[in-house]
């Protein structure tokens, strides 16, 4: 594998500790000057937030049955016994953000992702593929071959699922990889209402110029992060960096991420497996206006090896071209840009 960067992302209850052990066995390391690191990533993707049932303090009923969860929480709600059997028991979200919390506490350079919100899904039914060829690199709990249902999962529910994840990644300064599918606005919405009254102060050209003369002449800070206070992390409800992988929404879209008085830096990542094809030219119209030091380039593949680093190789020569970078520029340039999504101002130095 020549791809020296891994981002392992978990997604359901059966990959949290899968990627931990990775991490326990292969972790991030500088030697003699080089550079490799895995990244783990601990989260619930909204593919599996339906098996996820909201619990709060001030809930006194106690927990839902199986049936009243996966009715409350599908749609349309599901009346076929065998398929609700065939579901699994649903989870209280309090102890997955523990579990999360955990994690986090465990690895100090770990992300919270893949979380976010996807308005296609539809759940995995009864019926199999007349024709299907396990991957055995997949972990269990995917689809599995299985025809899909009629069944999506609740907007809303998946945005209590994201937020409350949003929140904890923002009490521990880590950042978060999102994941939107048919949902673009709902995504931005959910993100903002985290930082709301969070926002950073716009200040006019003259206000700046007043104050840049200010800190010239009493050696006062260019600029501090609003989640930093005497060098120490401050927790806020939102997280610090934010990741739009496999980013599929227009270019216009962009701005409202973009504007200054958002407090959380936001990235935007593409691969060739989702964002580029023959018949659209929208991801080359949006790489275009995302500004150099917010890309990122991913494989977004379920599995390290030869065909991780082809995908790496072609998305990044794309981009280059798109751009119109050499690729030793586009290189350093998006690797400095994913030490920055992973590391914030913390970047580590070669031995």
């Amino acid at each position: 594998m020549k791809t020296r960067a891994l981002t392992i992302m978990a997604t359901r209850n059966q990959d949290q500790d899968i990627v931990a052990e990775f991490a326990d066995r292969l972790g991030s390391r500088i030697e003699q000057g080089e550079e490799r690191y895995l990244i783990p990533a601990f989260g619930w993707h909204p593919w599996f937030s339906h098996q996820i049932y909201y619990d709060s303090p001030s809930e006194i009923c106690g927990p839902p049955t199986k049936e009243e969860h996966y009715k409350r929480v599908l749609t349309p709600a599901p009346e076929n016994a065998d398929f609700i059997c065939s579901l699994p028991e649903p989870k209280p979200l309090s102890g997955l953000l523990q579990q999360i919390r955990n994690h986090l506490e465990r690895y100090p350079i770990a992300l919270v992702g893949e979380i976010g919100l996807d308005r296609a899904f539809r759940v995995p039914g009864l019926q199999m593929l007349d024709e299907y060829e396990e991957d055995p690199a997949l972990t269990s709990g995917s689809r599995a071959g299985r025809r899909l249902s009629p069944h999506r999962v609740v907007v809303e529910h998946q945005q209590r699922i994201l937020t409350a994840q949003l929140n904890l990644a923002g009490e521990m300064q880590r950042a978060v990889s999102v994941h939107g599918v048919a949902a673009h606005g709902i995504v931005y919405d959910t993100l903002a209402q985290t930082w709301r009254g969070h926002e950073r102060s716009v200040l006019s050209k003259r206000e700046r110029r007043r104050r840049a003369s200010v800190n010239a002449v009493h050696g006062g800070p260019g600029g501090e992060s609003p989640a930093m206070s005497s060098g120490l992390l401050v927790s806020r409800p939102y997280p610090p960096r934010i990741c739009l992988h496999s980013y599929s929404g227009a270019a216009d879209t962009l701005r409202q991420y973009l504007q200054p008085s958002v407090p959380a830096t936001i990235f935007f990542s593409f691969s060739h497996l989702v964002n580029f094809s023959p018949s659209s030219n929208k991801a080359v119209d949006v790489i275009k206006a995302v500004p150099e030091d917010k890309l990122l380039a991913e494989s977004d593949l379920h599995a390290a090896g030869d065909k991780m680093d082809n995908l790496m190789e072609e998305v990044i020569r794309t981009i280059c071209q798109i751009k119109g970078w050499s690729l030793e520029h586009g290189v350093k340039q998006l690797a400095l840009n994913w030490k920055r999504f992973v590391f914030g101002e913390a970047i580590p130095r070669k031995a």
